[in-house]
């Protein structure tokens, strides 16, 4: 059995749940026991609307659920962001988080032997996935492809949501100012040293997810991770305001060389023209101006440190030692003789 000597703070979301929970924090609870030295178990409940809130008064009681943290939110929101909810609340050196439903525990040791190792991310995906309608299936398989495109990572396969996290990796995405928006691509691509595993476990029965809210999610992770798609609105206002420019041209070179032309058509085709170049000009000032604005709420810090070594010997602490040394004439070196004045 392989065992850590650290303390492992391990966060759960979830959302009417309150006839399984006690048993999934119980297995949850002997499994993490075994193998660290220290560790506390954060439910983030997702504005259930059962009764899920009495029983976790009642595991959190005298004589219930040792090192259990439960966060109830008063509104329902997306599974990332309540995973957030409970990572900047973890005391843990290393903080796990984990859909208790899908994800399988037990494959958690696996995890930490690599964080323990030095890797500041582990990430783990599940090769059986559980079961979702057509249509959820195709928007996700979209989705994914249009994200890597854009961002050169598939969050399902290379970010999933099961994973281990060290506090330099935390505290680094608490330096950006939506951290909730960002935690769930930044550590599988701010550079940090990370590890992608993979295993097999029959997920639990869970509620089908919906499309409706999987699209506003995706749709948000889109706009607030890559600047591709308001970019590409400002080029195509660009390219209208060339081609504008470039058909005025046109319509002055052939009012010049054409004779037999219909009445009317050059100062239509002007006005056209050049109102459209002047749309187009105004949607990519907005344009560039949206992008700046939203640089400046969504960037990071200017530089952050990843890892940081100290050599064992430094000599300009060697030297100052036997300067002193030399200069401190009071430091005698002789044994003064018995009796002497």
């Amino acid at each position: 059995m392989k065992y850590f000597p650290i303390f492992l703070s391990v966060v759960f979301v979830v959302r009417n749940q309150s006839g399984a929970i006690a048993q999934i924090l119980l297995e949850a609870a002997s499994v993490i026991a075994e193998h660290v030295s220290d560790y506390e178990i954060i439910v983030v409940d997702n504005a259930s609307n059962d009764d899920s809130i009495s029983v976790f008064k009642r595991l959190a009681d005298e004589g219930g659920q040792p090192n259990l943290q439960v966060y109830a939110l008063t509104k329902e929101v997306d599974a990332d962001t309540a995973s957030w909810v409970g990572l900047e609340n973890a005391l843990g050196d290393f903080v796990a988080v984990l859909d208790p439903f899908i994800d399988d525990i037990k494959f958690l040791p696996e995890m930490l032997d690599e964080a323990a190792a030095g890797a500041d991310v582990v990430f783990a995906n599940n090769d059986q996935e559980p079961a979702q309608n057509f249509a959820y299936r195709a928007a996700k398989l979209v989705f994914n492809g249009l994200y890597k495109w854009l961002n050169g990572i598939n969050l399902t396969k290379e970010a999933p949501h099961y994973r281990i996290l060290s506090k330099n990796v935390i505290g680094f995405i608490l330096q950006h100012r939506q951290p909730a928006t960002t935690y769930r691509h930044l550590p599988a691509t701010g550079g940090f040293s990370r590890v992608n595993l993979k295993y097999s476990a029959r997920p639990r029965s869970v509620s089908p997810r919906r499309l409706g809210k999987s699209v506003d999610l995706g749709m948000r992770l889109l706009v607030s991770t890559t600047q591709v798609p308001m970019r590409l609105v400002t080029s195509l206002s660009l390219f209208g305001a060339t081609a504008n420019i470039l058909y005025c041209m046109y319509v002055v070179f052939i009012a010049f060389w054409k004779v037999d032309i219909a009445p009317g058509w050059i100062s239509l085709s002007l006005q056209q023209s050049g109102m459209f170049f002047l749309l187009s000009m105004v949607l990519f000032v907005l344009g560039e101006y949206i992008l700046h604005m939203a640089s400046l709420s969504n960037e990071g810090p200017l530089y952050h440190v990843g890892q940081e070594f100290t050599s064992a010997r430094m000599t300009r602490r060697e030297r100052l030692n036997i300067e002193a040394a030399e200069e401190n004439p009071s430091i005698s070196t002789h044994t003064p003789t018995e009796g002497g004045g």
